[in-house]
């Protein structure tokens, strides 16, 4: 026969190759890149952290609501159907994205470091306690507690206390204020009486207020201080104290963060300074920094009055009937 195919098994068709459904959900379509592509995705937050999520962005929203934009420079424009700011002025003036300052109004499980709070925190006006209670909703920790190196032994001590007409004191490489004697104490009475966690050097001399900043030539001492600073954290990086210290000094001080920004290095050495008192006036005095042997990473610093003035006022301070006037009471925004 001619014309007709062949149908024997040698040049049989091949039978269609079956092809099960898929038993899985559909795959989601990539999405279009965004403004805020390259951002991490929020992850799983666990359940006993999700109340204080939904509290944070409850909080920032009744903030941002009764911030007008003129308080922060914008032009009012036309009228606004809710009162406040936009959720992406309140993200452009902090420095972050709109996507991801939505997520954190929304409650969602976004990674949140100290920095871009004191940014928000700044934006919104918030003051110290308001501040503070961003933090711990957001989870974001404040300064750590001091560790065990950075205890001073009892011999210690008692070289400071025998210093009884020069005020001294024992700082770390963050210049926490470790230990110090009576007369060091009358001279920096808000520096010794804060919380242990803000018992720092820095901390005062960039978060003090100006009307009661005990530090006379500031701009001096910023750029000295931060040079040492920058060399002990040189030794330290990547430690989670010093990342969190850091951060929050650049949230609370704007100064802070352009000083750091620049860089700047310089070793600890004597030399003399100008600082205020409420009391007594300015002191003149040189300070004399000594790295102890017994305790790495601590120094004494002593401070020698460098005219007959500031030693009669440091004796005035060390006088057994001195009383102090009461302390200048602030509740600063945090800078």
């Amino acid at each position: 026969m001619t014309g007709s195919p062949r149908t024997d098994a040698t040049h049989r068709p091949a039978a269609p190759r079956r092809v099960d459904p898929p038993t899985g959900p559909a795959p989601i379509p990539a999405a279009a890149p965004t403004a805020d592509a390259g951002r991490a995705a929020p992850e799983y937050v666990r359940p006993e952290r999700a109340a204080s999520r939904a509290e944070l962005g409850a909080f920032l929203r009744s903030r941002r609501e009764r911030i007008s934009p003129e308080q922060v420079g914008l032009p009012a424009g036309r009228r606004r159907r809710t009162p406040g700011l936009r959720r992406e002025e309140v993200a452009q003036l902090s420095g972050v994205g709109v996507t991801w300052y939505t997520w954190l109004e929304q409650g969602r499980p976004i990674n949140v470091s100290a920095q871009v709070i004191g940014g928000i925190a700044r934006t919104l006006r918030l003051d110290c306690v308001e501040y503070e209670h961003v933090k711990r909703l957001a989870c974001v920790p404040s300064l750590a507690t001091l560790r065990a190196e950075d205890e001073v032994d009892s011999d210690t001590q008692t070289v400071l206390d025998d210093f009884a007409t020069l005020p001294a004191v024992v700082l770390n490489g963050r210049y926490d204020v470790l230990a110090c004697n009576a007369l060091y104490a009358r001279m920096f009475p808000s520096l010794v009486a804060a919380p242990r966690e803000r018992r720092n050097v820095i901390w005062e001399l960039f978060t003090r207020p100006a009307c009661c900043n005990p530090f006379h030539e500031w701009r001096q001492e910023c750029v000295g201080v931060v040079g040492v600073l920058r060399g002990s954290y040189a030794r330290n990086v990547g430690d989670p104290l010093w990342t969190a210290f850091v951060d929050e000094l650049i949230a609370a001080s704007p100064e802070f963060a352009t000083a750091w920004a620049a860089h700047p290095v310089s070793l600890t050495r004597t030399r003399t300074k100008l600082f205020r008192h409420r009391d007594v006036g300015v002191l003149h005095v040189r300070g004399m920094p000594t790295d102890l042997a017994t305790s790495p990473g601590q120094r004494m610093s002593v401070y020698v009055p460098q005219d007959e003035v500031t030693r009669e006022r440091l004796a005035r301070l060390a006088a057994p009937d001195f009383v102090p006037s009461p302390p200048h009471v602030h509740s600063p925004s945090p800078r």
